[in-house]
């Protein structure tokens, strides 16, 4: 097996589309009804901003794709482009926790390792960009992962999906 990871770049963007889009329809299944992932597109996916900072990772195993996520040093807490409420304000890392965002492993390569080496160094970019804590909005799916790396449970809300039913978060934090 050939493991390897690197910053994205806005040639991924496609593959890293189709690997949310899949992420979300699968992974959610034992947690939100039909409905509920359908709208989940409308709150979640690719904030290109993150691409363009650099802070956005891909993870690849035998040539695949297998996972994709990053971290901000922005105000924006969750969701892609076209997520209403977005922020690009830059966060002051002395008082502000960074923002760790958008991280989906493809169904196909779950419990290998994906998420948490993502996570890992997300962290560790930003611990060396000076930032000491850390926030993230986690999908009832994803806060088994963050749980075990060390986050802890901070609020429960629901984020407007616009048409179809909101979408369950819960905000994590951790000291980095």
């Amino acid at each position: 097996m050939t493991r390897s990871h690197r910053r994205a770049t806005r040639a991924d963007v496609p593959a890293i589309r189709a690997l949310m889009a899949a992420a979300i329809d699968r992974l959610q299944r034992p947690f939100l009804d039909d409905a509920t992932i359908a709208a989940s597109h409308a709150v979640m996916g690719l904030d290109t901003t993150l691409i363009d900072d650099g802070t956005y990772y891909v993870i690849e195993i035998d040539g695949h794709m297998a996972g994709c996520g990053g971290w901000s040093r922005r105000a924006t807490l969750f969701g892609g482009n076209h997520t209403s409420g977005r922020s690009d304000a830059l966060l002051d890392p002395a008082i502000d926790p960074a923002r760790f965002r958008a991280m989906y492993t493809h169904p196909s390569f779950i419990r290998r390792g994906v998420g948490s080496e993502i996570l890992a160094l997300s962290e560790e970019a930003a611990r060396a960009e000076d930032f000491r804590r850390g926030t993230l909005a986690s999908t009832l799916a994803g806060a088994p992962l963050y749980r075990a790396c060390g986050w802890r449970e901070v609020e429960t809300f629901l984020a407007p999906s616009g048409d179809g039913p909101d979408i369950p978060l819960i905000r994590m934090e951790k000291q980095l």
